[in-house]
């Protein structure tokens, strides 16, 4: 197939080299033309503007992280809209707000252009062993057209719903994920209160009904304090924002998320948006006194 390619951060980069390694002609532009030079190495080929990608592809895939990013993209000046013709395709593998998607996927219909959001979860070493779990909206006779791509990047494959239904899903998942994270350093700050070892009890903890992937490598982390970072906080903190503002735009009570959502700010007030997440334990031993480091 022709593909176009946008954005090369920890998980679009992986996730182009394998469309690219999987035989299908790539497409590539970025801000920083260096971002894509590894790709263009190894063939992709290099256009000028997003609009000079959608020229060259069938379906134009973007990566990047938030809203306005991916509608300065698509609608900006020389962007992807200037460039796709009516049958194309545009998916989105970003975590953007789901009203940003529906209106994105409106604007794309208007000229004949298919939208899909398809949000991805896994992280970086999912994105880099093609085994990312892909929650996808847009129209479900799609799903042929995409097989290609998303068999390509990923092991779990779920259409929930019309545009804006990925986001939603992926706001479940994050929201899922980030809560067990700041359990997970609520159970290491207590444990230490009480003078136990937290790696101990992790280890009990990872075989009984608590063990999850987040105690394995988030609570592992946070058993020899390294933050340094797998996922950088202030992603969580960004799709947190999401999530909390489609919760009240539809009135949909959070109120564990709403806890949550709070100590990612504490964490992001401590300049520790460029470190793991897992950094939810410092924020609660700043709290009481000790040491964060």
């Amino acid at each position: 197939m022709q593909l176009g390619f946008i954005g090369f951060g920890a998980m679009g980069r992986p996730m182009a080299e394998h469309l690219l390694h999987a035989g299908h002609e790539l497409s590539v532009w970025s801000r920083r033309p260096e971002a894509a030079a590894a790709l263009v190495a190894q063939g992709a080929q290099w256009r000028a503007s997003p609009a000079q990608v959608a020229r060259h592809a069938e379906i134009v895939c973007t990566n990047v992280t938030g809203s306005a990013d991916v509608e300065g993209l698509a609608f900006g000046t020389e962007g992807l809209a200037a460039g796709l013709a009516p049958g194309c395709l545009h998916v989105d593998f970003s975590t953007i707000a789901p009203s940003a998607a529906r209106r994105i996927a409106a604007r794309h219909a208007a000229s004949g252009v298919d939208f899909v959001d398809a949000p991805v979860s896994g992280g970086s070493g999912g994105a880099q062993s093609a085994a990312l779990a892909i929650m996808w909206g847009g129209k479900s006779a799609l799903a042929t057209r995409l097989q290609p791509i998303f068999a390509v990047l990923g092991k779990t494959i779920v259409h929930v719903g019309e545009a804006g239904a990925g986001q939603v899903a992926k706001a479940c998942n994050q929201m899922v994920m980030v809560a067990a994270i700041e359990a997970t350093a609520e159970a290491a700050r207590l444990a230490a209160a009480a003078g136990i070892d937290f790696s101990k009890v992790r280890a009990a903890m990872l075989h009984g009904s608590a063990g999850s992937r987040v105690l394995d490598v988030f609570g592992g982390r946070m058993a020899i304090r390294d933050f340094r970072p797998g996922v950088e906080a202030r992603l969580h903190h960004k799709d947190y924002a999401l999530l909390m503002d489609e919760a009240t735009r539809i009135g949909a009570p959070l109120p564990v998320s709403g806890a949550v959502a709070q100590q990612l700010n504490s964490l992001m007030s401590q300049g520790w948006g460029g470190d793991d997440t897992s950094s939810l334990l410092r924020v609660l031993d700043a709290g009481c006194g000790m040491d964060p480091a």
